[in-house]
């Protein structure tokens, strides 16, 4: 019999020949046998998840399951990894079950207090060290902050930058302090507890301001896979009833915080960018208005240069 995941050694599934009862529960083995029990529950990509699963759940590095491939699991480990395939195969993503993830090259911290970090998202960094490459002392403002993963990862890949982050939630505060820490950033990225700029000084310009902010429109959550909507919190991801509320927000505050010639670039679904554009151009305080791609060429991130006070439309 299987007990509701990894099958004990003492309880062999009855689908198991005679020989293969007797072997013992290896790297090997388990590896196997949880990648074919994820896929038939519906992971995209179930040997991923299982090696991942596998090195947390023996404390190891996912290179060290392939140089031990044949040691056999002690029942400690046999039992956490049990755990971890139940919780899986209800669609918990990994990230949580294992309490990080890697972004830009760098681990952070997760839990269902903030958003998984995308990869997606790193266009979003990227298009950020990329305005800012070459400034002295660059400032950035990371608004709807989550993990810190953007925060982070530009303060670790420019070394004179000085990034200032928000969220409104106290617990993804908390992660993102934990993520601040965890790179040795204390002296160089703040974090703010705030709805966007309300706690941001008045006095205060960036030469950047970015955010991966709410935009997914409020009907349209409970539609998405159930990895999203069942596990990653609400707050983070409730963009209003058009997706566009906290974009717009965003948009029309910006401006008075920018530096000369400052940039703002913003994370947001494909299907808004047009009406990006339009919301932009109808400001009237931005010029320069780009749409980037993602790796998987699709509209990512919106660019667009803050106009100088006094210059014309």
């Amino acid at each position: 019999m299987i007990s509701n995941g990894i099958p004990l050694v003492t309880e062999p599934s009855s689908a198991e020949s005679p020989k293969a009862t007797d072997e013992p529960w290896t790297v090997r083995r388990v590896l196997e046998w949880t990648t074919s029990h994820l896929k038939k529950h519906g992971s995209d990509t179930p040997r991923l998840d299982a090696e991942i699963l596998l090195s947390h759940a023996r404390g190891c590095q996912r290179i060290q399951l392939y140089t031990q491939f044949n040691e056999p699991l002690s029942d400690e480990v046999r039992g956490m990894m049990r755990e971890l395939v139940q919780r899986r195969i209800k669609a918990e993503p990994v990230a949580y079950l294992v309490g990080v993830r890697e972004f830009f090259s760098l681990s952070f911290r997760v839990t269902r207090d903030v958003l998984i970090p995308r990869p997606d998202t790193e266009t979003l960094v990227m298009n950020v060290l990329d305005r800012i490459k070459g400034l002295a002392a660059p400032q950035v403002l990371d608004l709807c902050t989550g993990s810190g993963c953007v925060a982070v990862a530009v303060a670790k890949n420019a070394k004179a930058a000085k990034v200032t982050a928000t969220d409104i939630s106290p617990s993804a505060i908390a992660i993102a302090h934990e993520n601040i820490a965890r790179h040795d950033l204390a002296d160089r990225v703040e974090i703010l507890e705030s709805d966007l700029f309300t706690k941001i000084p008045q006095g205060a310009r960036f030469d950047v301001i970015a955010g991966n902010p709410p935009y997914i429109p409020t009907a349209e959550i409970d539609l998405l896979e159930a990895e999203v909507s069942q596990h990653e919190p609400r707050l983070a991801l409730d963009g209003g009833a058009d997706g566009l509320s906290l974009l717009r927000r965003i948009i029309q505050s910006a401006p008075q915080f920018a530096a000369p010639q400052g940039m703002l670039l913003l994370e947001f679904t494909p299907e808004q960018a047009d009406s990006l554009k339009t919301m932009l151009i109808e400001h009237g305080g931005y010029d320069e208005i780009t749409i980037c791609k993602d790796l998987a060429h699709r509209p990512r991130v919106l660019r667009a240069r803050f106009r100088t006070v006094g210059s014309p439309h």
